[in-house]
C-alpha cells in the first residue's frame, strides 16, 4: 500500500514535469531550444513528450523538418497546462512570501553599457539582501527571446512591442553633451559653431558612421525653437558608451551620451556638462518579463531593487553644468 502511494506521488510529479517540458517546447517552437533553456539533453525532452503522448493516448505535436505544429488536442492541453502551472507558481510564491523567503535561480539580461555602468556594480547588494536567490546575468546588445532563453527579467530600451511581454518603464534618460573641464574652456558659445572634429561619435550596431546629435532650444514663449544636428567627425568613434566616457575624461573630445551613464562622472567632477540649455532626445528604459513570470516573487524583488537603484541616479543638476559662454570669453 505504501509503495502504491509513493508511486502515485511520483507519477503526479512526473506529469507536472512533463507539462512544464511540453509548455516550453510549445513556446520555444523547437525541441532543441526547449532543451537548451531547460538545461537538458535533446533526447530527454523528446522522450518526455513521447511518454506524455503515450500517457494521454493522443498526439500533441506534429513534427516536420522545419517546425512544430500543435494538434487540436495539443492546443487544448497547452492552455490547461499553462493554467495549472501558473496556479502552482502562484501558490509557491504565496507560501514563500508568507515565510519571508525568496529563493531559486533568476536570469537577467541587460544591455552591456547599463550592465557596466549601473547594474553589475549594484548586484552584490541585491545578493546580500536575497542570499537564497541565484542571479545569472547576461550582458548583450542583441536582445534574446525571453521565452526561448528562459529569461526572467530583461532591460530594454525604447520600444517593447511583443504582446506576450509585460513592460514596466523604469527610467527616461536624455542625452547630455559633456567633456573634460579644460576642453570646455575652449568651446564656442553656440553648439552650431562646435568643430565636428572635436566630437567623438557613438556607432550604432553594425555601422561605421556615428549617429548624429540632435539638439533643440526654445527661442520664445510662443513655441518657437531652434534645431540643430551635429555630425561627429572626431578622431575616435566607439560602439560603447563606456569607451566614449573614458576617452572624454582624458580630454579627447566632446561626447553625446545618455545621462544614465554620465551622471556619476559629472557628480564627481571628472567631467562637465556643456550646452545644458539645449534639449536632447529621450530614451525610455523598461524592465521586461513574460506574462507568466511577471508576478513571481523573485521578479518583483528584483524590480523593486532596480527601482531603488534607478531612483538613486539623479540627472546632473545646474551646478554640474558649465556655462560655455563665460569660459569661452576668458
Amino acid at each position: 500500500m505504501l509503495d502504491q502511494q509513493h508511486g502515485a506521488k511520483r507519477n503526479k510529479m512526473d506529469r507536472l514535469w512533463a507539462m512544464t517540458v511540453f509548455v516550453r517546447v510549445a513556446e520555444a517552437g523547437s525541441f532543441s531550444r526547449a532543451a537548451e533553456s531547460l538545461d537538458l539533453a535533446n533526447a530527454t525532452v523528446t522522450a518526455c513528450i513521447r511518454n506524455l503522448e503515450q500517457h494521454l493516448e493522443v498526439t500533441l505535436i506534429h513534427r516536420d523538418t522545419r517546425r512544430l505544429h500543435l494538434t487540436e488536442e495539443g492546443e487544448l492541453y497547452l492552455q490547461r497546462a499553462r493554467e495549472i502551472l501558473g496556479r502552482i507558481e502562484e501558490t509557491e510564491t504565496e507560501v514563500r512570501s508568507s515565510l519571508g523567503e525568496l529563493r531559486g535561480p533568476l536570469a537577467i539580461e541587460a544591455p552591456i553599457s547599463i550592465g557596466h555602468a549601473l547594474l553589475c556594480p549594484a548586484l552584490p547588494s541585491f545578493a546580500a539582501r536575497h542570499p537564497a536567490i541565484s542571479t545569472a546575468v547576461t550582458l548583450s546588445n542583441q536582445p534574446h527571446n525571453l521565452i526561448e532563453k528562459a529569461i526572467d527579467v530583461a532591460i530594454r530600451m525604447d520600444r517593447v512591442e511583443d504582446a506576450e511581454l509585460v513592460a514596466r518603464p523604469i527610467y527616461e534618460a536624455r542625452y547630455v553633451l559633456c567633456c573634460a573641464a579644460a576642453l570646455a574652456a575652449r568651446l564656442p558659445e553656440h553648439p552650431g559653431e562646435l568643430d565636428p572634429r572635436l566630437c567623438l561619435g557613438l556607432l550604432p550596431e553594425e555601422r561605421r558612421t556615428p549617429a548624429p546629435w540632435l539638439l533643440e532650444r526654445a527661442t520664445d514663449e510662443a513655441g518657437g525653437s531652434e534645431q540643430l544636428a551635429i555630425a561627429p567627425r572626431g578622431p575616435l568613434m566607439f560602439n560603447s558608451s563606456d569607451a566614449l566616457l573614458h576617452a572624454a575624461r582624458q580630454g579627447a573630445g566632446v561626447i553625446h551620451v545618455l545621462d544614465l551613464f554620465a551622471n556619476r562622472l559629472l557628480a564627481a567632477g571628472d567631467m562637465v556638462q556643456v550646452y545644458g540649455d539645449w534639449t536632447t532626445q529621450a530614451k525610455t528604459f523598461y524592465s521586461v518579463s513574460t506574462k507568466a513570470r511577471a508576478g513571481s516573487a523573485k521578479v518583483r524583488a528584483f524590480n523593486e531593487f532596480l527601482g531603488e537603484l534607478i531612483a538613486a541616479e539623479r540627472r546632473p543638476s545646474a551646478a554640474r553644468s558649465v556655462a560655455v559662454k563665460a569660459l569661452g570669453k576668458r
